[in-house]
């Protein structure tokens, strides 16, 4: 299986998601940059958490319209929102005009577009995927995503300062593209019953009765617990890690160039995405015949100790060794845990259980977040031991399930066996 084979849908997805992760990614990580330059240190990260905030409640309604009216209808609606607050901000920070009070309301409006479209953009791949191809969608989505991210990081470190006007005006151009190609070149995926004379207070029932069922698969939240607090390693990089080796690393010297922690955390980030785009070439191929249990357990161990290593040397070679082991066994992992994860929604309510998963980056941020406030009071093998507590009872958890989570794709496939034959 190739990207060429795929169904259309989902070759257009992966070339719009790749578009817009490199444009957005010249923009988006450097809004707390602008933020706090007009409006202060204070007030930004205040922002900040409000944007954050309105995503997580957002979400939570677009799994349900997802389910409710179809995955095309919302990311329709959603693109169209997100083009006209591109263009908005694109006007607001242009030669004539800057109005940063605007520019945020915009940013807000694209984490509200973000949350209405992401479950469905989701589900839309797994309505479309056969059960044997998902493995390399996701392989292949998941390098696109880091490449587009790596190119977007670099390009807008260099031009996000003196040409934002001109990245948002390529930003709105991608989005109305994406919009074209979703409008009109994309078919619907799930036709569900009609609402049409559904009233509104039936339908905040039946959102209710939606996250309850979700809740109340206990496989699932299981499952997502899990994949929390395994990521929130990958995510301690950027936050405990990067703290401890700004304030603990120090000053060391590698062929010739002088460098600090904050530097050394620059390096470690390269290297993993450098890792990360050459060795998903290959992640398919090298999981094709293994057993997914043992490729999950393992992965997942290995991502877990490389981090937990990260999080307590100062020794270079250890700190470059550890990398590797963990962007091995990130590589490894999504594949395999985003393959399971499309097993597991029943299809009439396949967003609403994309829409919490989608919930694992917020909650494993947080994660991040008491652990710097607990570095304030344990003592650097303390917090390294914390760290390996929370990861590796999500490896733990996910050894407990994997029977479970096993019995759920083995009907899919026989389903799509007997469809084949038929």
């Amino acid at each position: 299986m190739n990207f060429f084979q795929f169904h259309r849908t989902i070759k257009i997805r992966i070339i719009e998601s790749f578009l817009s992760s490199a444009v957005g990614s010249m923009i988006f990580p450097f809004m707390a940059i602008y933020l706090t330059f007009h409006f202060g240190v204070k007030t930004a990260g205040l922002l900040l958490l409000i944007n954050v905030f309105v995503g997580i409640a957002i979400n939570f309604f677009g799994g349900y319209f997802s389910d409710t009216f179809g995955r095309k209808k919302i990311i329709v609606v959603a693109e169209s929102m997100r083009f006209l607050a591109f263009l908005t901000m694109m006007i607001c920070n242009s030669p004539w005009l800057t109005a940063p009070l605007i520019t945020f309301f915009m940013m807000t409006v694209n984490s509200i577009c973000w949350g209405l479209a992401g479950p469905a953009n989701q589900a839309m791949l797994i309505d479309v995927s056969k059960p044997e191809e998902r493995k390399t969608m996701y392989t292949i989505m998941y390098w696109a995503n880091n490449l587009s991210i790596a190119i977007g990081g670099i390009a807008g470190g260099f031009l996000f300062k003196e040409h934002l006007f001109e990245l948002l005006l390529a930003l709105s151009v991608t989005t109305l593209i994406t919009w074209f190609l979703i409008t009109f070149v994309i078919h619907e995926t799930y036709i569900p019953a009609s609402t049409k004379d559904v009233k509104p207070v039936q339908h905040a029932r039946k959102l209710i009765s939606n996250y309850k069922e979700v809740f109340s698969d206990r496989v699932f939240v299981l499952f997502v617990l899990a994949g929390i607090l395994v990521l929130s390693m990958e995510f301690q990089l950027t936050n405990y890690i990067g703290v401890r080796l700004a304030n603990d690393f120090p000053l060391q010297s590698l062929l010739g160039l002088e460098f600090s922690g904050i530097e050394m955390t620059g390096f470690l980030r390269t290297e993993n995405t450098i890792l990360v785009v050459i060795l998903a070439l290959f992640a398919t191929r090298i999981i094709a015949g293994l057993n997914d249990k043992a490729v999950l357990l393992t992965s997942c161990t290995v991502f877990v100790a490389g981090y937990v290593i990260i999080s307590y040397t100062n020794n270079i070679w250890l700190l470059f060794g550890a990398m590797f082991l963990a962007t091995i066994g990130e590589v490894l992992r999504v594949p395999v845990q985003q393959n399971y994860l499309a097993n597991l929604p029943p299809e009439h309510a396949r967003s609403s259980y994309l829409a919490v998963n989608g919930l694992t980056y917020n909650i494993g941020n947080l994660i991040c977040s008491i652990t710097i406030t607990l570095s304030a009071y344990l003592p650097k093998l303390g917090t390294s031991a914390f760290m390996a507590i929370i990861g590796f009872l999500g490896v733990i958890i996910f050894a407990r399930i994997i029977p479970a989570l096993d019995d759920r794709i083995k009907p899919e496939k026989d389903i799509h066996k007997k469809t084949q034959l038929s």
